[in-house]
């Protein structure tokens, strides 16, 4: 099989996995002629978006989409008829710089099925990231895949080389991973994870403490992990606990969540149809909220329902059931207050905080604030107080849901 068509079936077969990110490494590039390739803005190329909103662009394959493994959500299962390859090391090593050096691509994100053993496969894919950083000094962004059954040394070695390390917990329940995927073990993803912040911790402390010599490097850009929506029963609260757990206990970067997509051949275990996506989006949302502004991931989803709502977004559905907290009164309110007003980002709460220490804030400054006229509602100014009508009308969420739209004819 030539490398053209391996390229088209394992590029497909990593496009399920959503993990692929290449914000938060160590800064680096070859400007001073030493190297190949840099981690600075610039078929199976997958696109990412750091946090100052520059797109960048990896290689996202598999190292093999054959799999021991037989879980089964993975259209890569070993019981799943589908076609199989595998590249060799040198392979993707030659496809990563030769779409570099066309200016395809930033990165690698790699990714494989376990064959033979998790100890072989991992091995694989270290192998990769050994040649281009050691043989070809390459100096762009590198995510690799970890396996949690493989040997604590070559998890090392993969941090010495990648700037990003990524396990995958899969569902957000324990006992849907057994169902689904009884060869993975939770409690092994677990430990590895645990492994791998004490590692990121021990890093950053070297870092901190360093003073002549550069101390080593360990996946400057951290760990992340995706969970699979919709495959299982799980509700929204049980995805966002898992997800707090998770950001609290082994400092990830990032939790990705994937909407279930129906596989060939799929077991009757799983649903029929996908998930709408726009919960995907939701779960999303409500991340945010927690990473970001300040919100526990017990109050984010209403317990009785157990679900976001999906005709609005999260902090606007939290802000509903809070109405006894607005209107707030943006010249006097604390930063985390504001954090929670509906419409409110955080650049504008801080384009808000140093705009009221010269002046007060009136309905004409909203445009040159950035701040949606959506706010009004919630929000007291020195020329705007919201009637209390407003505020406790019934029809009040009707105002921020998308206006209803004739739908065409398909021709």
């Amino acid at each position: 099989m030539d490398v053209q068509r391996k390229l088209e079936i394992l590029a497909d077969a990593a496009k399920y996995d959503a993990s692929c990110a290449s914000s938060g490494t160590e800064k680096r590039d070859s400007s001073d002629g030493k190297g190949l390739g840099s981690t600075a803005p610039g078929m199976g190329i997958c696109h990412s978006y750091a946090p100052d909103g520059r797109c960048i662009s990896l290689l996202k394959v598999l190292l093999t989409n054959a799999c021991n493994y037989d879980c089964l959500y993975c259209v890569n299962r070993t019981s799943s008829n589908v076609p199989r390859a595998r590249f060799t090391v040198d392979e993707v090593v030659k496809l990563t710089l030769d779409f570099y050096r066309r200016n395809y691509i930033e990165g690698l994100f790699l990714s494989s099925g376990i064959i033979r053993s998790a100890d072989y496969t991992m091995e694989q894919v270290v192998s990769v990231a050994r040649k281009l950083r050691e043989e070809h000094h390459f100096r762009g962004y590198i995510h690799l895949k970890t396996i949690p059954e493989a040997d604590d040394a070559l998890i090392a070695e993969a941090g010495k080389y990648a700037d990003r390390l990524s396990i995958n917990i899969e569902m957000p329940l324990e006992n849907s991973l057994a169902k689904f995927a009884p060869e993975k073990d939770v409690r092994a993803i677990r430990r590895t994870m645990g492994r791998l912040r004490l590692k990121l911790d021990e890093a950053k402390e070297n870092a901190r403490t360093a003073t002549k010599t550069k101390p080593p490097r360990f996946a400057p850009a951290g760990q992340s992990t995706q969970m699979i929506i919709g495959a299982d029963a799980a509700d929204d609260k049980t995805i966002l606990d898992t997800s707090a757990n998770l950001y609290g206990s082994y400092r990830l970067k990032r939790v990705y969540y994937s909407a279930f997509s129906p596989i060939p051949d799929a077991s009757r275990a799983l649903p029929l149809v996908s998930p709408p996506l726009i919960r995907e989006h939701r779960l999303y949302q409500a991340d945010w909220l927690m990473r970001f502004y300040g919100f526990d991931a017990g109050e984010i989803v209403d317990e009785a329902a157990g679900m976001l709502p999906l005709d609005i977004d999260p902090k606007l559905a939290w802000a509903l059931r809070h109405r006894d907290r607005f209107p707030l009164d943006i010249a006097t309110a604390s930063r985390q207050e504001l954090l929670r007003v509906p419409g409110f980002g955080t650049k504008a709460v801080d384009r808000i905080i140093a705009t009221r220490r010269l002046t007060s804030i009136r309905v004409a400054d909203l445009a040159r604030l950035h701040i949606p006229q959506k706010a009004l509602p919630f929000i007291v100014l020195s020329d705007h107080r919201p009637p209390p009508h407003l505020l406790d009308g019934a029809g009040l969420a009707e105002r921020f849901k998308p206006k209803a739209t004739q739908l065409g004819f398909g021709f």
